[in-house]
């Protein structure tokens, strides 16, 4: 008998346990990537929801009343909820307004600005 040729079963062994290992260091990184995909929108989603709400402020051309007060921001078939804090400044024509954005509880983004008196 000749001497054998082809691929041992510890080789084709090892070679398929580099293969997996491939393999799952790929879908880890697809899975990354899709999560941050995910959190990118919904920043977005937040920051146009905290956008819209201190534009709404600026345009009413009054000083906002001090204190907290939350607001529902849905978009795009999301439930978003806008908390908006309103806080005096040592100069009283202005106050210092924060809306801090949250989805299921956890706070996704917080925009803050100041507005005058117009």
């Amino acid at each position: 008998m000749r001497g054998a040729r082809g691929f041992t079963l510890v080789e084709v062994l090892v070679a398929l346990a580099i293969t997996a290992i491939a393999l799952i260091a790929g879908f880890k990184a697809t899975a990354a990537l899709t999560d941050n995909a995910q959190r990118q929108g919904t920043v977005l989603l937040a920051q146009i929801c905290a956008e819209n709400r201190l534009t709404e402020l600026r345009l009413a051309r009054q000083l906002p009343a001090v204190g907290d007060s939350e607001l529902p921001c849905p978009q795009a078939e999301r439930q978003l909820l806008v908390t908006q804090s309103v806080q005096a400044t040592p100069n009283p024509n202005f106050r210092r307004v924060e809306a801090t954005v949250s989805e299921g509880g956890m706070p996704v983004l917080s925009l803050s600005t100041i507005v005058g008196r117009n």
